[in-house]
């Protein structure tokens, strides 16, 4: 038997940057200001002050990816508490903090969130239709995991 999750209209956005992409982050943010701004704004350390400063509104910030931020928003994916992530990750240099990177992203695959990790695929989500509305999401159960652990 399925689960489901509603996403409501006003959704919960986790916005993530790797140093050589913050500029390319920032950019996208100004370009969508409009709508970002209608929605809860989830970042980590550096990103979310950069984001706060362009938009002039509060973001929500954990620490820094490689400080912890990254298993933070994990975690919040997990228990439900991010809609969807916005991450601009660098495919040309290692991060310090790759297994972190990685279980970020295998979380938000686990727990089927909309992610985008590129420009292309960010403005595809930012225009879609359910960023205006309710949207059902299935909710992965992995064998009766979450009917056996989790109180909800």
């Amino acid at each position: 038997m399925e689960k489901f999750k509603t996403i409501t209209p006003r959704k919960r956005i986790a916005l993530v940057a790797h140093d050589n992409k913050k500029d390319d982050l920032i950019s996208w943010v100004q370009e969508n200001a409009a709508e970002l701004v209608k929605h809860e704004l989830i970042a980590t350390g550096t990103t979310g002050k950069m984001i706060e400063s362009t938009l002039g509104i509060p973001v929500r910030r954990v620490l820094s990816g490689p400080l912890g931020g990254d298993q933070q928003l994990g975690a919040m994916i997990a228990t439900g508490d991010i809609d969807l992530m916005i991450f601009f990750w660098d495919p040309m240099e290692a991060q310090p903090h790759d297994s972190d990177v990685k279980a970020l992203l295998r979380l938000g695959v686990a727990w089927n969130i909309p992610m985008a990790s590129c420009r292309a695929t960010a403005d595809f989500i930012i225009s879609s239709p359910y960023m205006q509305q309710e949207y059902l999401a299935v909710v992965p159960d992995y064998g009766g995991y979450l009917s056996r652990n989790i109180q909800k």
